[in-house]
């Protein structure tokens, strides 16, 4: 039976921040950032407000496909450090009040991981989906065994066995999901996740976790698979956490995960919420991607209708079993600063991400406006086709200003990803140094959000005006507005309490270029305001 927990306290209130190690922070100079590197730059998360930090995945591997094709579960991939390394970088996180959450690849592993090879190799062997014959998406076998088998993504991802939902006589691969090797895969998964667990990390974010069970309609066993994990989770660790790649979610939720993302890919129903918002056509954008506008434009042209009608049914769903993530990016969609947008109008987008009653998950480099980059060479399985290069969001963490320390120190050669030429790219430490820039807007949004419950993601919400600006109260207390567009916008919103920001009954709280007077709101373009109503 699913928990109907929604999870533990600590997540209820949690600002994410996703590394990709690879590009954080390069500790010896190779080139390839590290689990030192990190370590080294914890003081900035605890500076900013993160409490709760997810690594890209940092397992064995060949890194045909940046470290999702796992060769073993078990062992840190060399470029990163050693088991020792993670542990005493978890340990070190802890210590400043920051949990580290793992990338959990649950559905396929490397074509190089031991037990493909031996799968490979041993016709009886059921880890994997094998056919006897060619079949439309299989790939042909690379060891002895005769047959195909199934991959997960790309061809170098084989799709471990979960089994099917529907069999059928003429498709004799097709197992049940109680099968011997579903069930081995099953016990893997769990034994993957006791030794991490063990080892200090506070839970996983599970990639396409809604793609183990095949042939699977409405998810219904892939949910049962999850649900059995979380009940174990539950009794076993039950101050960790399951964060699902599903981009639904009601079904993750349902599915036994403490909380989900919105996704930026996907169809309609999935993608689209979450593109309305961010998506200006520039960086990962695959043609059926394509929109006329997103709300956070500088032309004012979109409507933040798509999300706002997608996250309350989502809400309405999850009540009281789990958390929606609401992220400003990852690594394979484009950066909030991707195309015409400029670092002006990334204020109001943090605004909103910090004041809506969600997760907040920001994308390393987002807090200080670093740029997609386009048209960079295919990195480690980047690049998918030529309208969709992921190598653009994951470029080297702007630490300095000028080139980047530790990964420009490398023989160009060696560097994982060039770094940003721009000699007036954003850095952390010129941002620092200014009390006015984006970096010191995202902290104080994220302490004002610690500061007044009212504003995370318990708190109500209800919208009193869509278009520009948008407006809405908080746990019928706060008010904000955000004006992403360039010219100013304003509204007349009854039961408003008349005054000026300084008078009694509109409390400033946090404002940039928005005034409330007669009953009025104001906004500039490009601007936000969080004010307490009293």
């Amino acid at each position: 039976m699913t928990s109907t927990r929604p999870g533990p306290d600590w997540l209820a209130d949690a600002v994410l921040y996703q590394i990709y190690p690879q590009s954080f922070a390069d500790s010896d100079g190779d080139g390839i950032g590290d689990f030192a590197g990190i370590a080294e730059h914890l003081d900035h998360l605890a500076w900013l407000g993160v409490d709760t930090v997810w690594l890209n995945p940092c397992f064995a591997s060949p890194f045909r496909d940046a470290g999702y094709d796992v060769a073993d579960y078990l062992t840190p991939a060399p470029r990163y450090g050693s088991t020792e390394d993670l542990a005493a970088l978890v340990e070190a996180a802890r210590g400043k009040g920051i949990r580290v959450l793992l990338d959990l690849v649950a559905g396929h592993t490397s074509d190089r991981h031991p037990w493909f090879l031996a799968s490979a190799e041993d016709p009886s062997d059921h880890r994997y989906i094998w056919s006897d014959r060619p079949v439309d998406g299989f790939v042909a076998s690379p060891g002895s065994r005769p047959g195909w088998y199934l991959p997960n993504f790309f061809d170098c991802q084989p799709a471990l066995n979960f089994g099917y939902a529907r069999g059928s006589s003429e498709e004799p691969w097709r197992q049940a999901v109680d099968a011997d090797g579903p069930r081995a895969n099953r016990a893997a998964l769990r034994a993957i996740m006791a030794h991490w667990l063990g080892l200090g990390v506070s839970g996983f974010r599970v990639d396409m976790a809604y793609s183990l069970v095949k042939d699977d309609p409405g998810k219904v066993e892939t949910a049962k698979l999850w649900t059995e994990l979380r009940d174990w989770l539950d009794r076993a660790h039950p101050e960790a956490v399951l964060l699902a790649e599903w981009g639904d979610p009601a079904a993750a939720v349902t599915a036994g995960f403490h909380a989900d993302f919105f996704l930026h890919f996907g169809g309609a129903d999935h993608g689209l919420p979450l593109r309305s918002l961010w998506n200006n056509n520039g960086g990962t954008v695959e043609e059926f991607w394509h929109q006329e506008a997103c709300y956070f434009e500088a032309e004012g042209r979109g409507t933040p209708q798509p999300f706002l009608d997608a996250w309350r049914s989502a809400a309405e769903l999850t009540e009281g079993g789990g958390q929606i993530v609401l992220p400003t990016a990852n690594h394979d969609f484009s950066r909030l600063a991707t195309g015409p947008r400029t670092a002006e109008q990334l204020a109001p987008a943090f605004a909103f991400l910090l004041t809506w009653p969600t997760l907040p998950a920001v994308y390393y480099g987002d807090e200080i406006g670093m740029r997609y980059l386009p048209g960079l060479p295919d990195t480690e399985g980047s690049v998918l086709g030529p309208r969709f290069n992921r190598a653009g969001s994951r470029t080297p963490m702007q630490w300095t200003p000028g080139p980047t320390a530790g990964f420009s120190s490398a023989p160009p050669e060696r560097l994982y990803l060039p770094v940003d030429p721009d000699p007036h790219r954003p850095d952390v430490l010129s941002q620092r140094a200014d009390p006015t820039s984006l970096l010191h807007t995202v902290r104080r949004l994220i302490a004002l959000r610690r500061a007044h419950p009212g504003l995370g993601a318990a708190g109500g919400v209800e919208v009193r005006h869509t278009g520009y600006p948008l407006v809405y109260t908080r746990a019928g207390r706060y008010l904000v507005a955000v004006n992403p567009r360039r010219e100013p916008a304003s509204v007349r919103l009854p039961g408003l309490p008349a005054g000026v920001p300084s008078a009694p009954g509109v409390r400033p709280l946090e404002v940039q270029g928005v005034r409330v007077a007669d009953g009025e709101l104001r906004a500039d373009g490009f601007s936000y305001g969080v004010f307490e109503l009293g």
